[in-house]
């Protein structure tokens, strides 16, 4: 009886294996499929609120252009990528931060329809000084360089739009000297563009 048993194979039979090596092949392509499933769903849901947010700035565009339609028509300003420029000539001559008459009068329309935007969408305006390449001329007693400069023509600009009916905490002022230009600065057409103060609504500071 001894021998018979010893006779007999102790190693589990083949298709025992094979059954588990195929269960554990299934668990894995589950787990495939599924991560498969998740990283779908994580993308379509990805993609659509890339959608939502391109519509909504596509949204808030139109809504600007039609708040500005007056001024954008008659080419006192411009409106590239949600940005409103105005050309320094048109507000401040050469090297100087004080207001011209036809740029007072300019701000003095953008007030209203400004404000409603900004009302409906919940957002303030940022003012942005620019500058061409060109350093600030020798013996300007006022501007030690065209930083000082783009940021006493954006804070100009600013307490123009408060005096003129804008609420002081929906607007604030920013520098930028010479960086940022639109175009290169080849000669004094080019330089004229980027001469220029940009007023841009953006999204308030969250809360904490």
């Amino acid at each position: 009886m001894q021998e018979l048993d010893e006779g007999i194979s102790q190693d589990p039979p083949i298709w025992a294996i094979f059954g588990d090596l195929m269960s554990g092949l299934v668990g894995v392509f589950v787990l495939i499929l599924i991560w498969a499933l998740g990283f779908q769903l994580e993308l379509s849901q990805t993609l659509d609120q890339e959608i939502q947010k391109r519509q909504e700035a596509e949204r808030r565009r139109m809504a600007l252009e039609q708040a500005l339609a007056d001024p954008l028509a008659t080419g006192r300003v411009t409106l590239r990528d949600g940005r409103i420029g105005i050309s320094g000539s048109v507000l401040f001559q050469i090297n100087s931060a004080e207001l011209q008459p036809e740029g007072q009068k300019l701000l003095k329309t953008l007030v209203a329809p400004l404000q409603v935007y900004l009302d409906q969408h919940d957002q303030i305006l940022m003012v942005s000084g620019f500058t061409d390449d060109l350093p600030i001329q020798k013996g300007n007693l006022h501007f030690r360089d065209n930083w000082e400069l783009s940021a006493q023509r954006a804070l100009t600009v600013t307490r123009e739009l408060i005096d003129e009916g804008m609420p002081a905490e929906v607007v604030f002022a920013a520098a930028f000297g010479a960086q940022q230009p639109v175009v290169p600065n080849q000669d004094n057409q080019s330089r004229s563009q980027n001469r220029r103060v940009e007023m841009a609504p953006v999204p308030k500071a969250t809360e904490f």
